[in-house]
């Protein structure tokens, strides 16, 4: 038995088991791997090999194909038999198409023909394990989806999720006014609907009211109601605010309500009742506001476009929702959990997300969050052939999508960048992250938003996608 470990430390490494019956080839193997930071170790007899696989643990195999006492192919179909979590690589010097369709047929999960690159081997290696690994997340994601911690029909697992969750959990028996702020398709409207459920008020009405959804010209009829007859086009009856007593209303996009709104809103929420269009008699509306917004309510405020009043009711506790690209694994419970809503509603055969699959959604940045994963995934269900979600059922935006970086810690000359280039790179990508709101970058960057202005036209004149980003306001 031979071992060696040339990097970091051997509870962080993988660990490979390499079978050749003869011993130089061992020695060279492990040395090489080892060299490249992999745990290698060997065996020259295929029996002892599968001993040891039977009791040690192991990231991969490596086994050579023409072996005394058994080949490379039974010893591969004995492997993936016993211990199918292990992916085995199978090497030759005699290598043609039927000996690599066999091997490949007893479920080897590649094929080198020796002699064969060291960098090439470690790197098909080193593959091989990454998908094994992303196959068990998914396998573990899929058991998990029902398990897995939830707040209500929140669903998420990921350490920003945990924090919500206690504080969904903190403000949701306090009957105060919450503002819920995050970019489109964080899945505000469905927080609100948890914090009601775990309300006093949830035996009492939740009343949703879209702004951006209602002409400007009705919204008043609409927040207070009509009394006696019905004006031109609207209906009499009780408003939303009315509607919402001893309850809940949902304010989705506060920023939207018009000024001359925004007062009549504060006056109901001060008196806890509403006076509709044209009735002399107040209706009682003691509601509980939960608001949401994708926009800088601070800045509408500063801008002379938000009631600082009505701010400061509405804003009593305010709760940011964790984009989707912070949520890491999350993104893979949340998809397993669209494929398998929208398999039964479509009545399609899909199981599961392929580990390309898994690997494609967690290096997208999900701009659209929730909503365009959910997209996404209803997308791949209805286009799939097979009982598994494929690459090319994703969205091409998705598939071919590959992470801009800013490199700082090469070590080849080549890929070194001015100072200049590295600011105007980790600039963009902050406002990427935080979809143009020139106010929190600002915060994030630590400049005050002159200089970003002034760092922002600097970067225009160079040709930079900066600044056209930088002209909203909106952080989803």
């Amino acid at each position: 038995m031979t071992a060696v470990m040339q990097k970091g430390s051997q509870a962080s490494q993988k660990r490979v088991l390499v079978v050749d019956d003869e011993r130089i080839m061992c020695d060279v193997l492990v040395e090489e791997l080892g060299r490249r930071g992999l745990a290698a170790f060997a065996e020259t007899s295929p029996v002892e090999a599968l001993g040891r696989i039977a009791n040690e643990s192991f990231d991969a195999v490596i086994t050579d194909l023409n072996m005394r006492g058994m080949n490379g192919v039974d010893l591969c179909d004995r492997i993936v038999k016993n211990r199918p979590e292990v992916p085995v690589v199978v090497i030759t010097a005699f290598g043609t198409m039927e000996s690599a369709v066999a091997t490949l047929r007893a479920g080897a999960v590649d094929f080198l023909t020796k002699p064969f690159d060291m960098d090439q081997l470690a790197r098909t290696v080193e593959r091989a394990i990454q998908t094994r690994e992303l196959r068990e997340e998914v396998k573990r994601l899929r058991k998990a989806v029902d398990a897995s911690r939830r707040f209500e029909d929140l669903l998420g697992a990921s350490q920003p999720m945990q924090r919500l969750y206690d504080l969904l959990d903190r403000v949701a028996t306090v009957d105060t006014h919450v503002l819920l702020t995050g970019e489109i398709g964080t899945g505000k409207e469905l927080t609100a609907r948890a914090i009601h459920k775990r309300s006093r008020r949830a035996d009492g009405p939740l009343v949703v009211m879209r702004c951006a959804a209602i002409a400007e010209p009705l919204m008043e009829s609409a927040l207070l109601g009509i009394a006696g007859e019905p004006l031109i086009g609207r209906r009499a009856g009780p408003g939303l605010l009315a509607a919402a007593h001893m309850g809940t209303l949902f304010i989705d996009e506060l920023d939207a309500l018009p000024l001359a709104i925004q007062a009549k809103l504060l006056d109901a929420l001060e008196a806890r009742a509403v006076r509709p269009i044209g009735g002399a008699d107040e209706q009682p509306a003691d509601v509980r506001v939960i608001a949401s917004t994708n926009r800088d309510l601070q800045a509408a405020v500063e801008e002379g476009r938000f009631r600082e009043d009505l701010y400061y009711r509405v804003n009593v506790v305010s709760i940011e929702l964790p984009p989707l690209r912070v949520r890491g694994n999350d993104i893979l419970l949340l998809a397993q959990a669209f494929a398998t809503r929208f398999a039964d509603q479509h009545e399609k055969g899909v199981s599961r997300i392929s580990p390309a699959v898994a690997e494609r959604l967690l290096s997208y940045t999900w701009p659209g969050n929730i909503r365009e994963l959910r997209n996404c995934v209803e997308r791949a269900v209805a286009l799939a052939r097979f009982e598994e979600i494929r690459v090319d059922d994703l969205p091409a935006h998705i598939s071919d999508f590959r992470a801009s970086q800013v490199l700082v810690a090469s070590n080849d000359p080549s890929e070194l960048v001015p100072l200049a280039e590295i600011e105007k790179r980790y600039i963009e990508r902050v406002l990427e992250a935080v979809s143009g709101n020139k106010r929190r970058a600002a915060r994030i960057l630590g400049l005050d938003r002159a200089t970003l202005y002034r760092k922002l036209e600097r970067l225009a004149g160079g040709g930079s996608s900066a600044s056209g980003k930088g002209e909203s306001t909106s952080s989803g």
